[in-house]
């Protein structure tokens, strides 16, 4: 894991990798951007329909202001990662032209549709999960570990399948997905977890997807040398 850290790190200065960043980063904004908007001006509506005073249709814009950076919040880590599931072949495939040159030879590029299809999958499984458990991430607060401890657990599970299935899906054909998953399990963990910790830290969140796709790639070459 180490090496795949700093070899990751290493790489972020390609060119191939920094296009594939701002592409990644543009996205997530606009996308962030929209959501916004749409708090913004629903609010916005809501308060004209009901024919609210001044003074509440400004209260209604600072609660929608709050939304907005409250959503972003949320949903920055789960729309940056079915992101960077549209754009994760660019990504492993540089990481393989440098590194690893003969699974390169022998790789399979992911079409779009199913880059996409996968994005989108990983995307609603993070928003989903975390909805659902946040009733006991709420009532773990008061342990004072309680929820950042089951955070990363479980945003460490889901990082780590969904980016492992962004390298395996260029090597192997999906029907042999969920038995390769069954035998990869703590080692994608791991990689979850160091990203999900990534994705925490202000500034380094930004990079963190792009990052996470690199280090999951050394991380399946170097698991299949061994």
């Amino acid at each position: 894991m180490i090496r795949a850290f700093f070899l990751s790190v290493g790489q972020l200065g390609d060119k191939r990798i920094i296009r594939v960043f701002l592409k990644s980063f543009a996205l997530t904004c606009l996308i962030l951007a929209a959501i916004g908007a749409g708090l913004w001006f629903g609010a916005q509506s809501l308060v004209a329909w009901a024919g609210a005073s001044a003074g509440v249709a400004g209260l209604a814009g600072v609660a929608a202001a709050l939304g907005i950076l409250l959503a972003g919040w949320l949903l920055f880590r789960a729309i940056a990662i079915a992101v960077i599931g549209i754009f994760a072949d660019d990504v492993v495939l540089a990481v393989e032209d440098k590194y690893y040159p003969t699974a390169l030879a022998q790789a399979t590029d992911v079409p779009l549709g199913r880059s996409i299809v996968m994005g989108l999958r990983a995307a609603g499984r993070a928003i989903l999960v975390n909805v659902a458990l946040s009733p006991v991430y709420l009532l773990l607060i008061v342990t004072g570990i309680g929820t950042p401890i089951l955070f990363f657990v479980v945003n460490g599970w889901l990082l780590g399948r969904d980016l492992g299935d962004m390298v395996a899906a260029r090597h192997m054909p999906e029907s042999e997905l969920k038995a390769w998953r069954g035998t990869t399990q703590v080692s994608r963990f791991a990689i979850g977890l160091i990203v999900t910790g990534l994705l925490v830290v202000p500034i380094v969140a930004i990079i963190a997807p792009v990052l996470g796709a690199a280090m999951a790639t050394h991380w399946f070459h170097g698991g299949r040398k061994a």
